[in-house]
């Protein structure tokens, strides 16, 4: 299977508006074709047009201000007609998971995290997708984001393998990294056989300013369980008028298990 995380933009002003870029985001889904798909800063109209051009999915999340509709949506896609969906649910990243739109800790932002329990139709194999977006700007509410979803992860699966999505704001060398792996988790940037180290956030870039001072990685799908990550990738597509699908290049991970 392939396992992917993009982080869509949910702005971007001038030409590189959201409007102006879904079909470039449509374009890389389709051509990267992921069985699950955790998708980061996207509003309800960015989920209606996932929704809409990407036929072959479902989807499980809400937004973040009202566990409706308002605010950004930390949402798992998933192949319909391959999985059906078992179980699923939303919590938020607070001293309060269970209350909509709480800001937790520190937090600049309210941050949510979706969910998924899937079963492969034609096998019967189950597993499970987390997918989310940590703070920016607060150090302890990243801190307690990580210990919080990897908890979580192991109360609501505890026998299946699991796959933790999402832009962290954080790179390797952080607290908040180290958490998720001594959860349990590992990164299938490190463990594929076949790997990319390219970084996954690219604001210079993405704004043709043509330098590389801020591109870092920060944007990850973990693996927990019995699972062999074959081959690891960073997408790094551009199209006509340099223009990027996000200033985050997606991350796509094929797995056996």
């Amino acid at each position: 299977m392939k396992i992917m995380s993009f982080n869509l933009l949910c702005g971007g002003g001038d030409r590189r508006d959201w409007r102006c870029r879904t079909e470039l985001v449509l374009d890389t889904v389709r051509k990267a074709d992921p069985d699950t798909l955790g998708v980061q800063e996207a509003h309800y109209d960015w989920i209606k047009t996932l929704f809409a051009g990407l036929p072959a999915y479902d989807f499980v999340g809400v937004g973040r201000d009202d566990g409706k509709t308002d605010g950004e949506f930390s949402a798992v896609f998933y192949k319909k007609d391959k999985f059906r969906a078992l179980d699923s649910g939303s919590f938020w990243l607070s001293e309060t998971p269970d209350i909509p739109g709480v800001k937790g800790w520190d937090a600049a932002c309210v941050r949510v995290c979706s969910w998924v329990k899937l079963e492969e139709k034609a096998t019967g194999k189950r597993f499970a997708h987390f997918n989310t977006h940590l703070d920016h700007v607060g150090p302890v509410a990243m801190q307690k984001g990580a210990e919080l979803v990897t908890a979580k992860a192991s109360e609501i699966c505890p026998d299946l393998p699991a796959f933790f999505t999402g832009d962290f704001n954080v790179t390797p060398d952080s607290a908040p990294y180290r958490t998720v792996i001594g959860a349990g988790f590992a990164d299938a940037r490190n463990l594929a056989a076949v790997s990319d180290d390219a970084p996954t956030f690219h604001w210079d870039v993405f704004v043709s300013e043509r330098s590389k001072t801020d591109a870092e990685i920060i944007d990850y799908c973990f693996v927990k369980g019995d699972v062999r990550v074959d081959s690891f990738r960073v997408i790094r597509d551009v199209y006509p008028g340099d223009l990027y699908p996000s200033d985050h290049f997606p991350v796509l991970a094929e797995v056996t298990f």
